[in-house]
């Protein structure tokens, strides 16, 4: 059953590429994601860790080992749930080749299902460029006006830190005297200090790249804002996840001196990170940079919880991946909506929206409340834990990662308040509500919001395991 999380995706996009017919094209890429969720929840209800081990590459000891612990399981919980909400949320949109879009949607959901579950470390590289070679595609054949600058500019991003973490792989194939890929052998490569600071540094770039962290984070605000919009749902709500995911997985376990040597680099520099962004998506008049750099901010909260090195803060990080899918990808549904509504995202050209559209009005309300962490949705209890990892670590690191509270209620209701409120512009004044495809989308997705944000302890209980586990191997 752990296999079909991957090849369902990968065949249903094999054979969308044959679809010609637009609605027939959505309908199957939608019942295909259906069918990968079903098959998730199936998975994720088997008690521990679920495992697959076959031959793959034996003359270089490399095997196709997929595992499924907590962390993974609330990953492809994500990764399942994210793309029948982007689908059913986006019927209304029009592609050229509507089959392709469709196609390359479905192969990027299968390298990232790849990623959380390879249990061997080239196996995981393999998956890692499986999933960002559709998304190069999404980019520059169904992006804006300036697709092919920002498609340029992610491509030698990300193929940088490929590269990066290519030779930082066999570095450590060639020291393991085992000569082996798999991801237990590596955790037993006896490295020393030299060794293990080059391997942190190889990795971690290629990582931090991915999530984005600053100052690595300048292609992120251009690709979110050209890509299609459900391309950049799936960028954001859980491509950028890979890099916090590898982290822990791999960079964590595999150089725990080297992560205590220079931790306190990586936190100042996460907490810059979100300051940086924090400021800058207030100065924004557009709605997808906006949430473009909030995003931004809230990864660079978790890559320093994750190097404070406290059980609390990583735990935060574990239920924050996921709610942070949840709202970031409702915030793109609202954006989307409000486009197609109005024709434009500028601050500057809406207002008065929620005489028009009040259901949408509510419905971005609730997404916004729960961007800014406020108790009772689901963001709230992901930061409580990840800022008291960070006071335990540093009071002054946690202090100045602190002011971002305040400035994430500034841009967000800032937002609120230009595109829904004061007088109506020539924009918004034949506005009305979205479609009810929409709605309904935006509906579950604030229920979801409510439920987790009242009652978390599901992701709690499937992570705990994980994050002690994680711990341990440090």
């Amino acid at each position: 059953m752990i296999v079909l999380l991957i090849l369902i995706p990968v065949i249903a996009g094999l054979l969308s590429f044959f679809i010609k017919n637009d609605r027939a094209a959505k309908n199957f890429s939608l019942i295909a994601s259906v069918i990968t969720f079903l098959v998730t929840l199936y998975v994720i209800a088997t008690p521990g860790t679920v495992a697959y081990d076959t031959q793959w590459l034996p003359q270089l000891n490399s095997s196709f080992s997929l595992s499924m612990d907590g962390m993974a399981k609330m990953l492809c919980l994500l990764n399942a749930i994210t793309l029948p909400l982007i689908f059913s949320s986006s019927l209304g949109n029009r592609y050229s080749k509507p089959g392709n879009f469709y196609a390359l949607m479905l192969l990027t959901q299968a390298g990232m299902m790849g990623v959380f579950l390879s249990a061997d470390v080239l196996l995981f590289y393999f998956f890692w460029e499986l999933a960002l070679i559709p998304a190069y595609f999404l980019c520059s054949e169904y992006g804006g006006a300036r697709k092919i600058q920002a498609t340029y500019k992610f491509f030698v991003y990300t193929f940088i830190g490929s590269l990066l973490m290519l030779i930082g792989l066999l570095y450590l194939y060639f020291i393991n005297p085992e000569h082996s890929f798999a991801i237990s052998s590596f955790y037993k490569i006896h490295l020393s200090a030299t060794q293990q600071n080059i391997g942190f540094w190889l990795f971690f770039l290629a990582f931090a790249i991915k999530m984005p962290l600053f100052p690595l984070h300048t292609w992120q605000p251009d690709a979110y804002e050209q890509a299609p919009t459900p391309a950049t749902m799936i960028l954001s709500g859980v491509m950028v996840k890979m890099g916090i995911y590898a982290t822990i997985r791999y960079v964590l376990p595999m150089f725990p001196q080297a992560v205590l040597h220079f931790n306190h680099i990586i936190i100042i520099l996460a907490v810059i990170g979100i300051l940086y962004a924090s400021l800058v998506a207030i100065k924004q008049d557009d709605l997808k940079r906006l949430i473009a750099y909030s995003s931004i901010a809230h990864i660079c909260l978790m890559c320093a919880a994750i190097f404070t090195l406290q059980e609390v803060g990583l735990q935060g990080v574990m239920v924050q991946m996921f709610n942070h899918g949840i709202v970031v990808i409702g915030l793109w549904i609202v954006a989307n909506a409000i486009e197609q509504q109005t024709g434009t995202r500028k601050f500057s050209d809406l207002g008065g929206l929620a005489q028009r559209a009040p259901l949408l009005a509510t419905m971005f309300l609730i997404m916004a409340l729960a961007n800014v962490a406020l108790p009772l949705t689901n963001s709230f209890i992901g930061e409580f834990l990840m800022f008291n990892g960070l006071f335990r670590y540093n009071i002054w690191a946690a202090v100045f990662a602190c002011i971002s509270i305040i400035l994430v209620a500034i841009y967000t209701l800032g937002a609120m308040q230009k595109i829904f409120y004061g007088e109506v512009s020539s924009f918004t004044k034949d506005a009305k509500e979205a479609p009810m495809y929409v709605n309904y989308t935006l509906i579950i997705m604030a229920l979801i919001i409510v439920f987790l944000g009242v009652y978390p302890q599901p992701i709690l209980h499937l992570t705990r395991d994980t994050v002690q586990a994680v711990l341990h191997l440090k």
